[in-house]
C-alpha cells in the first residue's frame, strides 16, 4: 500500500484521481480555458452530449419546420415528458410524477397556487430565513394574491448560527395555523442537506402540505421523493445537471394529487389527446403534465437530453460517493494548510448533511474570490463574507482540489487579495 502525507503531497491527490471510477467523464465536458472551475453549483459546464442534443433539436427545426412537433429524432410535443422520465430517477419519483417545464420561480408559483389552500385558522406559509430570495419573493406574492399580509402570514424559521437549520426548530414551527411548508432540500449558502424524510413525516402528522426546492440538491445527492411522500418539489436544471444558462426547469407532484386542478392552467396543462380540440374547457393531463402552463422552450430544454444521459451513465450514487470524497478531502486540506488565515468552514462536516460544495467564511471574501479568479480558479462569492467552492464529481479532480488550496494559501500568505476591492461584482 502506498503511503502519503495527506495534507501536503500532490502525489496523493494524483493517486486518488487514478482510483476514480468517474474520471473518464471529465473528457465529456468543456473546461473553460486553463481554469479550475469550482462554480458548477451556480452554472454547470457544457458536455459534449448536451452540445450534440442541442444540435439535433436545432436541426429538426431546420429540416422539419412546424412538423418538428411530431417528427424527427426527438419530437417536440413529447419532449417535456421524455425529459421528466429521464429526470425521475434523480429525485426518486415515478415517471409520471415529473415534468420538465417553466422556470424555477414560475414552477414555485404554480405549485403554491395549487397547494396553498388557506381555510379556517390554517392560513400561514412556513419557510426559513436562509432560503434563496426568489423563493421568498414568490411566497410573499402568493400571500398577497390571497389577501394576506406576508409580515403576519409568512413564518420563517430562524437559524441558530446564521448558516444552518435545526430539524427540531422547523418541526416546532409546524403550528396549527400553518397551511403549507416550503423549504430547500439543500441550503444554497452552507450546503446543508435538510432531513426531507423526517420533515415530510412530521408535516403530514399535522395535516400540512410540504414541498421542497431542489435547486442545490438535484444532481448532487440522491432523493426518494415518492417513498418519503413529499407533496411537491421544483428545481432548476442548470447547476449540477448542466442543462445550460436559463435551462428549462422541472417539477414533481405526488401522484396522489393527479386529477386535481392546477392552480395556474394553460395551453400545455391539457391532455395531449384533447389539446388541439381547441375547447374552452380544459381537459387536463392526468399526470404531472397538468402543471405545465405554456409551450415548451424546446431549444432551452434540448441540452438536457444530453446532460441527463451523462447522469444515466454515471449514476447518482457514484456521483454522490465521489462528491463526498472530494469535499472531505478539501476540508482536510483547508484545516491543515489554511489554519493561520482565519477561514471558517461553515458547511456541515458530516457526510449525512453536507451537500455538494464547501462554504468558507472570511472577512475578505470578496477580495479573495477576485484573487482566486486572477489565478484561474473560479469560485462563487456570497455576500457578505462567503466563498463557495464546488468540486463537481463529473468533471473536477482531486488534484484540482489540492491545487486550489495551495493557490489560496499563496494568496493569503502574499496578501494578493489586497489588490482588489472587498465588494462583489455586478454578478456574484
Amino acid at each position: 500500500m502506498r503511503c502519503f502525507d495527506l495534507n501536503t503531497e500532490k502525489t496523493y491527490a494524483q493517486f486518488l484521481d487514478e482510483q476514480d471510477d468517474l474520471k473518464s467523464f471529465r473528457d465529456e465536458f468543456y473546461i473553460p480555458g486553463e481554469t479550475i472551475y469550482f462554480d458548477g453549483n451556480s452554472l454547470g459546464l457544457l458536455s459534449k452530449q448536451a452540445e450534440e442534443s442541442l444540435e439535433i433539436l436545432l436541426n429538426s427545426w431546420k429540416r422539419h419546420a412546424i412538423d418538428g412537433w411530431t417528427e424527427g429524432v426527438e419530437p417536440w410535443f413529447y419532449l417535456s415528458e421524455k425529459l421528466g422520465k429521464m429526470t425521475a430517477p434523480l429525485v426518486g419519483a415515478n415517471t409520471e410524477e415529473v415534468i420538465v417545464t417553466g422556470s424555477t420561480t414560475t414552477n414555485l408559483h404554480q405549485l403554491v397556487s395549487t397547494f396553498y389552500k388557506p381555510h379556517g385558522k390554517k392560513t400561514k406559509i412556513l419557510a426559513d430565513e436562509l432560503n434563496f430570495p426568489s423563493d421568498i419573493y414568490a411566497l410573499k406574492s402568493q400571500l398577497k394574491i390571497k389577501g394576506y399580509d406576508p409580515s403576519e402570514h409568512l413564518v420563517q424559521v430562524q437559524s441558530q448560527d446564521g448558516n444552518t437549520l435545526k430539524t427540531d426548530d422547523i418541526i416546532k414551527a409546524m403550528t396549527d395555523d400553518v397551511a403549507l411548508i416550503m423549504l430547500p432540500g439543500v441550503l444554497y449558502r452552507s450546503g446543508q442537506i435538510l432531513d426531507m424524510q423526517t420533515l415530510t413525516k412530521e408535516a403530514h402528522r399535522r395535516g400540512i402540505v410540504i414541498g421542497f426546492d431542489l435547486c442545490h440538491s438535484i444532481g448532487s445527492i440522491p432523493h426518494h421523493l415518492s417513498e418519503w411522500g413529499v407533496d411537491f418539489a421544483f428545481w432548476c436544471n442548470y447547476k449540477h445537471l448542466n442543462g445550460g444558462p436559463g435551462s428549462v426547469a422541472g417539477l414533481y407532484v405526488n401522484k396522489k394529487y393527479f386529477g386535481n386542478e392546477p392552480g395556474l392552467a394553460g395551453w400545455f396543462s391539457s391532455s395531449k389527446e384533447k389539446q388541439f380540440d381547441m375547447s374552452h374547457t380544459l381537459t387536463q393531463a392526468w399526470d404531472a403534465g397538468a402543471y405545465q402552463i405554456g409551450t415548451p422552450h424546446v431549444l432551452s430544454a434540448a441540452p438536457l437530453l444530453g446532460s441527463l444521459k451523462v447522469f444515466q451513465e454515471a449514476g447518482i450514487d457514484r456521483v454522490r460517493k465521489k462528491s463526498l470524497h472530494l469535499t472531505k478531502y478539501m476540508m482536510e486540506l483547508i484545516e491543515s494548510e489554511l489554519s493561520d488565515y482565519h477561514f471558517t468552514i461553515a458547511n456541515p462536516k458530516d457526510d449525512a448533511t453536507r451537500g455538494g460544495h464547501i462554504f468558507l467564511e472570511h472577512e475578505e471574501a470578496a477580495r479573495i474570490c477576485k484573487a482566486l479568479k486572477a489565478d484561474k480558479v473560479i469560485p462563487d462569492f456570497r455576500t457578505p463574507n462567503g466563498i463557495r467552492l464546488a468540486p463537481v464529481a463529473l468533471y473536477n479532480t482531486f488534484e484540482e482540489v489540492w491545487e486550489t488550496v495551495m493557490i489560496l494559501k499563496t494568496i493569503m500568505k502574499e496578501e494578493r487579495y489586497k489588490k482588489y476591492e472587498n465588494k462583489r461584482g455586478v454578478i456574484a
